[in-house]
């Protein structure tokens, strides 16, 4: 039926019952406003008004068609803004909804303080409006990739229903079965997004009595390997196959090693993309079973999908309450009336424009419920944002000092334990606030927190890749590293050596290329450091051991990387190799040029043969750090490398010498 809505008179000029009286027809409706009905009551002469005279009527509209007034026209744009009009109102109720709900729910919402400065916060107040006026999240949660720049984006939003649709009564079940069958260990083999959100879950809640105790195994250093190998029971572990693409070299040779000690397919499991290379493995070698993963889901993003979940499962985390707090962050973000009701847009648009107002440098200070949160969200942001020379860098686990060692590029964001506050962090962070740095403050209640924290975050960055005009879904640079570990892998096995570049100094332990005309570990550094400072960064590449369980290895990092800082004024990174070379690499090379890059490799005391391979790990580890070296100088960068014949005692001589290089700041 024909409806006519809104038919009082808004003219004056005109009968007020005008659009009553000329609209009477049979099968019509007329949504008649209160004030309309009584005079129509009074005075309003119903008749078959409708088909009235309708030759008169094309007569009329021919004319007016004539004179260049179109009714076609004026119906389009009616109808264009009538759906904005209620488009809006929907909005503005959801975001009612939303708030009220937060109000109800209270622990499962982010509850944000900020200092931003005047000039940041208007642009976000500016940004804000032009996702309302344009309609940004609607158009988002329908994949519309022109959100972003038009190319792929809509390939790759899989995460943001992933929480709301996981099974996790499947993946528990399955869990319980597999300690069912006696197995008291898993070691997850993977990379990137594939290990870190796992192993954040691991070290933020452990394993209870009958679940799995987790070894995260992403790296290809072989003193790692061997260290995870002696710490289970071969018989009794179940192996965790976990990459997207099922060809990544780190995890098929971690699988290859593992699979010759316990050749039995039933001690491995698969975690992958539909149709990869490694479903066809998992078959071919009777894996026990073969997850498949959403493949409209990167690698970085996939933390509530299937490479987060069945691990969290297997260790017994809370997956449930992870989930419950996640889809709250979901519903939260699916809306929008104002910045209070989208926290999640909120924060990805104040870390975007601060970017662009030269506070690129996201430093995270996080309580102890999630303390190893900057694990993950370290290659989220730096992957996701590190491109045409653009980027925010996150700075994750570096010694918090004093407001005066900072410069203008900084951004200070707060994970705060509300459960157990960190007097000396919130005094900190006061005084970063007092001093002029734009502080963010993110309270978190629990450690199920997390789950929200995973999204808000993935959201979040995507949201900032708006503001930055860069794809936030595609790594472009990643793969110059990794062909140049196939091309000198290639030539090991062709010439049986690797071309490492030439050794200009020994200094004690440590060997230095890069630094042509020192004579001296110091001198080698204070070259490298001259005439950087902020917004320059410092990124420390060490293709070492992680040993998650030496606090004094920790210990010896965070006094590097305050040396550094206070000699420099530099932010500083701090990553294991290769790991972060599927995390912070990509904004290493794609990012801002004002990067300078110290790699420290060490002589394994140990080596591991590859099955059906002609090199080792070791060679492999080698072969990647030297891949990366080239990499970042054929760009240009600035690259000490620093070689430790004995890891431990040349690690101390580093540091020692750093710390030498300027008299500390008060920190």
């Amino acid at each position: 039926r024909l409806l006519w809505a809104s038919t009082g008179t808004k003219n004056k000029d005109y009968s007020d019952v005008l659009y009553v009286e000329e609209l009477i027809g049979p099968n019509t409706v007329n949504t008649v406003p209160p004030a309309t009905l009584d005079a129509f009551r009074d005075h309003g002469k119903p008749r078959d008004s409708l088909e009235e005279n309708v030759e008169e009527a094309r007569r009329v509209l021919a004319e007016l068609e004539k004179s260049g007034i179109s009714l076609d026209a004026i119906t389009a744009d009616l109808v264009k803004d009538g759906v904005k009009l209620f488009a809006d109102a929907a909005d503005k109720l959801y975001g009612a909804v939303a708030h009220k709900r937060a109000a109800v729910l209270g622990h499962g919402i982010d509850r944000q303080e900020l200092a931003l400065g005047d000039s940041i916060g208007k642009a976000v107040e500016k940004s804000t409006e032009d996702w309302r006026a344009s309609a940004k999240i609607r158009r988002l949660w329908h994949h519309d990739k022109s959100v972003w720049t038009g190319t792929d984006e809509d390939k790759w939003l899989g995460w943001l229903n992933s929480a709301a649709t996981a099974d996790v009564t499947d993946y528990e079940d399955y869990a319980r079965k597999v300690k069912g069958q006696n197995f008291t260990d898993a070691v997850l083999l993977g990379m990137g997004g594939s290990s870190l959100a796992p192993e954040v879950l691991w070290r933020t809640f452990g394993a209870p009595e009958d679940a799995l105790a987790l070894h995260v195994l992403d790296s290809t250093d072989p003193d790692a390997i061997l260290e995870v190998q002696s710490q289970i029971d071969l018989p009794h572990t179940l192996f965790v196959v976990s990459t997207k693409s099922g060809g990544t070299i780190e995890t098929l040779s971690l699988f290859a090693h593992f699979h010759a000690l316990v050749p039995d397919g039933q001690h491995f499991i698969a975690i992958t993309d539909p149709a990869s290379t490694l479903v066809e493995l998992a078959k071919k070698h009777g894996f026990r079973a073969c997850f498949e993963n959403d493949p409209n889901i990167g690698g970085r993003y996939s933390a509530l999908s299937l490479f987060g979940l069945v691990p969290a499962a297997l260790i017994g985390a809370p997956v449930h309450a992870l989930l419950e707090r996640a889809v709250i962050a979901e519903q939260a973000a699916a809306h929008f009336d104002s910045s209070a009701s989208n926290p999640s847009l909120w924060l990805g648009l104040a870390i975007g424009e601060l970017a662009r107002h030269g506070r690129d440098k996201l430093t995270f200070v996080v309580g102890d419920a999630v303390s190893s949160f900057g694990l993950w969200v370290e290659q989220l942001v730096a992957e996701s944002t590190g491109k045409h020379g653009r980027g925010i860098l996150p700075v994750a686990d570096e010694p918090l000092l004093a407001p005066e060692a900072y410069d203008s590029d900084r951004v200070f964001l707060q994970l705060r334990d509300e459960e157990q506050r960190d007097a000396q962090a919130d005094e900190r962070l006061a005084a970063l606030a007092a001093a002029g740095h734009p502080t963010l403050r993110l309270t978190v209640n629990a450690a199920e927190d997390l789950g929200r924290l995973f999204f808000s975050f993935e959201f979040a960055t995507a949201v900032a890749g708006w503001v930055l005009e860069i794809n936030p879904f595609d790594q472009p640079n990643v793969q110059e590293s990794k062909d140049n570990t196939i091309r000198l892998l290639e030539g090991w096995e062709r010439d049986h050596r690797l071309p490492e570049p030439a050794i200009d100094l020994i200094d004690g332990s440590v060997r230095v290329a890069g630094a042509p005309e020192a004579a001296s570990l110091e001198q080698a550094l204070l070259g490298w450091l001259e005439g950087l400072g902020p917004p320059w960064y410092l990124g420390v590449m060490a293709y070492l051991p992680m040993r998650t369980d030496h606090p004094e290895d920790a210990e010896l990092i965070a006094r590097l990387r305050a040396g550094l800082m206070r000699a420099s004024g530099c932010a500083t990174t701090f990553g294991f190799g290769p790991r972060f070379l599927h995390s912070t690499g990509q904004l290493h090379k794609g990012g801002p040029e004002t990067a300078a890059f110290l790699q420290i490799t060490g002589v394994h005391e140990g080596d591991l043969d590859i099955p059906e391979r002609p090199y080792t790990f070791g060679i492999l580890q080698q072969a990647q750090a030297l891949g990366d070296y080239q990499a970042l100088t054929e760009r240009g960068r600035r690259v000490l490398r620093v070689r430790c014949e004995d890891v431990a005692r040349g690690l101390e001589q580093l540091t020692q010498v750093v710390e030498r290089l300027l008299l500390p700041v008060s920190s």
